[in-house]
């Protein structure tokens, strides 16, 4: 009953239902890589998906946000199934892609922002070198671009009521990492397909 609550309350604050401009909605195993601008982003693209698909799809977020309380943990942990990742781990061997890696097992897939932090502007800053990792290690997973619109303007940083803006989630066509392809150029690429559809 909660998820389904918050799956129309995600609808009804930001109006975002996906656009499929690349591909079809699958169970096939994918990680989902999207622009980052406010914290409204993992909840509208989850929402987004599918049903049948959010069993399957588990969001990549921070533990020192998601796990800071109560509720949070409870959304984190109940609702939304997600792979909590220190940003700064306090063990200089962990590994954060690993983790990753083991949740996607056989069947599951990923949400990851792969900025690692929030845009203030809502154009997707650098990329990290955790997809590009990810690329490598699972290379039978579909890479899935998704361009995130206007959730930076609806919930902006520092604000706790929603502004009643329409927001919009466009879901591309998968890319693979290429034989041989260095990291900076896949990553610079993998960014160029998440910004290509902001005019899809």
């Amino acid at each position: 009953m909660m998820k389904w609550i918050l799956v129309g309350l995600s609808r009804l604050v930001s109006g975002a239902r996906a656009r499929w401009v690349g591909c079809e909605p699958h169970p096939r195993q994918r990680i989902y890589f999207a622009n980052h601008t406010s914290h409204l982003d993992t909840l509208v693209l989850w929402s987004a998906l599918p049903p049948s698909l959010r069993p399957l799809t588990r969001p990549v977020a921070a533990r020192d946000y998601w796990g800071a309380t109560a509720p949070r943990r409870y959304l984190a942990e109940r609702i939304f199934n997600a792979v909590l990742i220190d940003r700064v781990p306090a063990d200089p061997l962990a590994n954060p892609v690993a983790e990753m890696v083991q949740a996607l097992g056989d069947r599951q897939s990923l949400i990851i922002f792969p900025e690692g932090t929030r845009s203030l502007t809502g154009e997707p800053g650098i990329f990290k070198s955790g997809l590009y990792h990810l690329a490598r290690e699972r290379s039978d997973v579909e890479l899935v671009p998704v361009f995130m619109e206007n959730l930076n303007r609806i919930l902006p940083k520092g604000s706790i009521l929603p502004v009643p803006l329409l927001g919009g989630v466009t879901i591309g066509a998968p890319i693979r990492l290429d034989a041989g392809e260095e990291k900076a150029d896949f990553l610079a690429r993998a960014r160029g397909a998440v910004l290509g559809l902001r005019s899809a």
